[in-house]
């Protein structure tokens, strides 16, 4: 299943979100070589564009995004923020800060190069299960703004293009969508902004993902948590 984008107003989507093509890395110190990450044209969003990534009815849970905003939140106490949303056994996974002005923001921690966009892979799911993993719930700390950026294509559709005879026994991982852009195939990105205070929910095992404070003049923390959600338990910005 592609990226599936639970909103009720296009205008408000259409505010906040723009989208772009990809490109592969090549000789360029700061990323990994042959790191998957926006080509940098990004476009405003299209009805048409909103409308590929409309989350239908029957979408499970587990593949939807959601852009949110608490009506409050203790930062005080985030480790027990999740669950009362339903999940009694979500997990809270700490707090990131980027600098201001990063294309992508997660790196390498043993080399500390960018890897650029990519699948996490906190449960370790094969391909037949990677659309049941846990999604992440991250909320934006501040000061600064900062941007979700999801690909369109979703893990088993590239794993199985580049892996044709034995997708099935395979873990798609950041590797097949790496090959897959480096063959030529093309894959929509769209870039939704976030201000301090809110946030997203999204299957990040099975999406193309990374965060963004490009074209930002401060930093900001992300904080994030795994779990078992049900849609609609925070209030929609869109």
């Amino acid at each position: 299943m592609p990226l599936h984008l639970a909103f009720n107003d296009f205008d408000a989507l259409r505010e906040r979100c723009e989208t772009a093509a990809v490109r592969t890395t090549r000789d360029e110190p700061e990323y990994e070589e042959g790191a998957v990450i926006p080509s940098g044209m990004w476009q405003p969003l299209t009805e048409s564009a909103a409308l590929a990534v409309t989350a239908p009815r029957w979408a499970p849970h587990s593949t939807l995004v959601e852009i949110i905003r608490p009506s409050s939140f203790d930062e005080d106490d985030l480790e027990h923020f999740a669950r009362p949303m339903g999940d009694e056994s979500a997990q809270y996974l700490g707090q990131a800060l980027a600098k201001p002005g990063m294309r992508t923001t997660t790196d390498n921690y043993q080399e500390g190069r960018l890897i650029g966009l990519h699948l996490d892979n906190w449960d370790k799911l094969i391909f037949g299960r990677k659309p049941r993993g846990r999604r992440r719930l991250a909320l934006n700390l501040g000061p600064g703004t900062r941007y979700i950026i999801l690909g369109a294509l979703d893990a088993q559709a590239v794993c199985r293009a580049v892996h044709p005879q034995d997708f099935a026994y395979r873990y798609p991982h950041t590797d097949d969508y790496r090959a897959h852009v480096a063959a030529g195939h093309p894959i929509r990105v769209y870039r939704i902004r976030l201000e301090p205070g809110e946030g997203y929910i999204a299957p990040t095992e099975y999406l193309l993902h990374d965060g963004s404070t490009e074209d930002q003049a401060a930093p900001s923390a992300m904080a994030f948590w795994l779990g078992r959600w049900p849609s609609a338990k925070l209030p929609s910005l869109v």
